[in-house]
């Protein structure tokens, strides 16, 4: 009599993701001849973090160049949720990096409402193939948001960030219930042709930006209860295909 032991799949969340992780991150050279390293800081806590300081180390044939820091441009990162960081340096030096190190530093810090939401937005290129994203941010609070921005991580095709944009709606604070009109331009026209998908959140000093469930994640979740529903509900028939799979004749 043969024994066949099946391994039932579990889908757990790694224990990377439950952490606060630099993601897809590159360096470039923009057309003014500055150094870039642009990125995102990814919350998988379950608090918010404030106070986000990214630092990198600079080298050039594996000697140090510089030390350069800058913080994540979402003041607060919801948990779950993404906020993009662009590091700058400039010089004669700067065309001789090749290669970098990050470090990150974080405090957590006590939750918000999420209720600056944007609620629209289309990306298009002018007659001068300037890269722009324009749309409406929303504020479904009770009281009135204070310097209000909208931050915009753009994607290549590899899903590494191209570039990071942030700017302040005008005027800067939107009422309770009302709407604002915004207008993101990425000026590096060499970054910007690279340039296939873009993501957006908006945030105020009083309120964090409205949480993301981004398609992919959500088709992984339904896949995920469809083969456990599936199982539970018809556990025979799900071990005698199993069976016939492992052993045909």
């Amino acid at each position: 009599m043969r024994y066949l032991l099946f391994l039932l799949p579990i889908f757990l969340i790694p224990n990377a993701w439950a952490d606060v992780v630099i993601q897809n991150d590159q360096q470039y050279l923009g057309i003014d001849g500055s150094y870039h390293i642009v990125g995102e800081v990814y919350n998988g806590l379950d608090a918010p973090i404030t106070q986000i300081e990214i630092s990198s180390s600079l080298y050039a044939n594996s000697e140090l160049v510089d030390t350069i820091s800058a913080s994540s441009l979402v003041n607060t990162i919801m948990p779950g949720m993404k906020g993009p960081f662009e590091i700058l340096a400039t010089g004669k030096d700067v065309a001789y990096i090749d290669s970098y190190l990050l470090a990150l530093d974080y405090k957590v810090s006590t939750p918000k409402s999420q209720v600056i939401d944007v609620v629209d937005s289309e990306i298009t290129r002018d007659a001068h193939n300037n890269l722009m994203i324009k749309g409406t941010v929303a504020n479904r609070g009770e009281i009135t948001a204070n310097i209000v921005s909208v931050v915009a991580t753009l994607y290549d095709r590899s899903g590494n960030v191209a570039a990071v944009e942030r700017i302040h709606t005008e005027p800067d604070y939107l009422r309770s219930n009302s709407e604002a009109f915004f207008l993101v331009s990425v000026p590096d026209k060499t970054q910007s042709s690279t340039v296939v998908d873009y993501s957006l959140v908006a945030e105020s000093e009083e309120y964090a930006a409205v949480p993301e469930f981004p398609l992919g994640t959500s088709l992984l979740f339904v896949s995920s209860i469809i083969a456990y529903v599936a199982f539970t509900k018809y556990p025979n028939r799900f071990i005698a295909n199993l069976v016939s799979a492992a052993d045909p004749k």
